[in-house]
């Protein structure tokens, strides 16, 4: 009988490990997911109050604007990344206002215009 609640207890070690692992990747994922949402609302939110007199910052709305690329067509470009967005924000251009904005909010307008990819 102790042989048997000894293989019992090395059984179900390993299974409930096992169990909190996947736990703690599922609420890992669901959390990151929900920052990037965070991230993506926010970046939406600055996109309308900063951008939307020169750009479609809304999805389907290419062709509305003609001073600026819609954001759904700049998301769509096989060279946009996070990364070459992160170089944009950091990149004076003749054709765009001088906007100065923070870290956190290059990373949220890129995180909005990245969730446009493929709608």
């Amino acid at each position: 009988m102790t042989r048997s609640i000894r293989i019992r207890a090395g059984v179900a070690v390993p299974i409930a490990l096992s169990g909190l692992l996947f736990v703690s990747a599922v609420h890992t994922a669901t959390g990151a997911s929900r920052t990037a949402e965070r991230a993506a609302a926010e970046g939406h939110r600055l996109a309308q109050a900063w951008c939307q007199n020169c750009h479609a910052v809304e999805p389907g709305m290419s062709g509305w604007f003609d001073r600026g690329p819609s954001f759904q067509a700049i998301a769509e470009r096989e060279g946009t990344t996070a990364l070459s967005l992160k170089v944009f924000w950091r990149t004076s251009h003749p054709t765009m206002p001088n906007l100065v904005i923070s870290p956190e909010q290059a990373e949220a307008l890129s995180s909005y215009i990245l969730s446009l990819k493929g709608d």
